[in-house]
């Protein structure tokens, strides 16, 4: 399977930079990893896919900021998209790299348990409908997915004393232990896959690739206790205007 990728920056705050990469994962498509950082601690929060480890790197180091700062990495969730690069910056790192997840992600990250959504009982009838030439690399990958150790967890409410103060929001419903980041001396909201953009405006999570829809709105109303100013969204990006009264509106859906 063919992976593109290339890397545009987005200053979302000082210490906060949004990066945009294109992936193809049988279509293209955009992330965003967002880097986080002040003099003690450099922060990646998620890792894109497979191999694209050296354009991560290459990004963060256009930012201004050396790659073997990075010592601190944050899962939102486990699919591959966020976790995919990740075995590779670790075993590349030349220092101690700590990885955080929410505790009911960790069994999936490391592969004690079978990935939550790519998995055989999922996705096998579909595979079976595929030419081989589509057909034997999903089943690679999913014989091969990603795994990674998880150093700490945390659960809802928790505060990392990281970059100003990172508070944990437990998001379940795209994954069971999906958690979104609230920078607090930016109030800038890292969502993950909880809510997705399109052009600026904020939308619910993707309804294809969130398993329990209904638990994914309910944790919509997470984000209205706080003062948002900006959105990262993993897909769709930045959204900057009225971001408290958007959030508003999507959870009337729930």
């Amino acid at each position: 399977m063919q992976w593109l990728s290339f890397g545009i920056r987005m200053k979302i705050a000082h210490g906060v930079e949004m990066l945009t990469l294109e992936v193809n994962m049988g279509a293209p498509s955009i992330i965003h990893p967002t880097l986080v950082w002040d003099e003690e601690k450099v922060i990646l929060v998620d890792a894109g896919v497979p191999g694209q480890q050296e354009v991560i790197r290459a990004e963060v180091e256009k930012v201004g900021v050396a790659w073997d700062k990075v010592n601190v990495v944050i899962l939102t969730h486990q699919d591959i998209d966020h976790v995919g690069s990740l075995p590779a910056i670790l075993a590349q790192s030349k220092h101690s790299v700590e990885v955080l997840a929410h505790a009911v992600e960790k069994p999936y990250i490391q592969g004690d348990i079978t990935h939550y959504k790519f998995n055989r009982e999922r996705f096998g009838p579909m595979l079976a409908s595929l030419p081989d030439e589509q057909q034997k690399p999903l089943e690679y990958l999913m014989d091969n997915f990603p795994k990674s150790k998880v150093d700490r967890t945390f659960v809802d409410g928790d505060v990392l004393p990281y970059c100003g103060g990172i508070t944990i929001l437990f998001t379940p419903g795209h994954t069971p232990g999906h958690v979104a980041l609230y920078l607090n001396k930016h109030k800038v909201l890292i969502a993950g896959d909880a809510m997705t953009a399109a052009n600026g405006k904020l939308a619910g999570p993707s309804a294809s690739a969130t398993p329990d829809m209904e638990t994914a709105l309910k944790s919509l109303h997470r984000f209205k206790e706080f003062d948002i100013k900006k959105v990262i969204c993993y897909h769709g990006g930045l959204v900057a205007e009225n971001v408290n009264a958007q959030i508003t509106e999507l959870t009337k859906q729930a």
